[in-house]
């Protein structure tokens, strides 16, 4: 798990509890919305907009490009905590993500969280899941043999981790954790030459997340006793990527 992580593996995050939108909330997903066109296009400024001095761990996120999906072109951002707070804190504080990532509350929980990792060593990046232009998921790629993870299972080296949840509740039920956890991990592969495996460790508890890795090739490994949670560790393997 990454160091500011307890528990990110909730593939539901739909915005519940917050009551109706205001013309003010929808002005601001609308100036989300254009930032984001305007960064995933093809012009030569963007991806120097989220490079840092510490990305190498993870070999360059912001260069990966778009992976090509049954459903959309799909890409990681890396976050922008200015700009992507607000639809990172609405998404954190719907119930059913609260009780596996515990950072419900005001917008100054999750940008610790963020802050943590962004002013870190890189050796996790928070990402925006963006389909088709949309950002619609939250992610954070990182070091599994660099975190605290490590002690627990007999990590190698460059193995990298993910933890996702998806946004929106438009985008549940329709199999899409499965799809893009394949594309991810496929990018991992692709774009990080030294990294044999892509690993994961949901919370035992999280049947829907654990579901979705299973259907994007990763196998179970094993039952992993952590210091927040009972955890699955699930694996993708570079040498078995084609068979599952």
């Amino acid at each position: 798990m990454p160091p500011t992580d307890t528990g990110a593996d909730v593939l539901t995050a739909p915005v519940v509890g917050l009551g109706a939108a205001t013309d003010n909330e929808e002005t601001l997903e609308l100036r989300l919305l254009a930032g984001f066109h305007n960064l995933v296009g093809e012009g030569p400024s963007s991806p120097a907009r989220w490079a840092s001095s510490t990305e190498d761990l993870l070999d360059h996120i912001d260069t990966w490009g778009a992976a090509a999906t049954p459903v959309g072109a799909f890409r990681l951002v890396p976050v922008q905590a200015d700009r992507d707070l607000p639809l990172v804190t609405r998404w954190m504080n719907d119930p059913s993500v609260a009780a596996y990532w515990d950072l419900a509350g005001p917008g100054a929980v999750t940008e610790e969280h963020l802050r943590r990792q962004l002013a870190g060593d890189g050796r996790s990046v928070p990402c925006l899941g963006v389909l088709e232009g949309t950002p619609m998921s939250y992610w954070e790629i990182y070091r599994a043999d660099l975190d605290p993870l490590a002690r627990h299972y007999p990590a190698r080296p460059h193995d990298t981790g993910i933890h996702l949840l998806i946004g929106g509740a438009t985008d549940r039920g329709r199999g899409l954790g499965g799809v893009l956890l394949r594309a991810v991990a496929d990018l991992v592969l692709d774009q990080r030459p030294a990294c044999a495996r892509v690993v994961a460790e949901p919370d035992l508890r999280n049947i829907p997340s654990i579901a979705a890795f299973l259907t994007a090739g990763f196998r179970y490994a094993a039952e992993l006793e952590l210091p927040a949670k009972r955890a699955a560790l699930l694996i993708r393997d570079r040498s078995l990527r084609h068979l599952l």
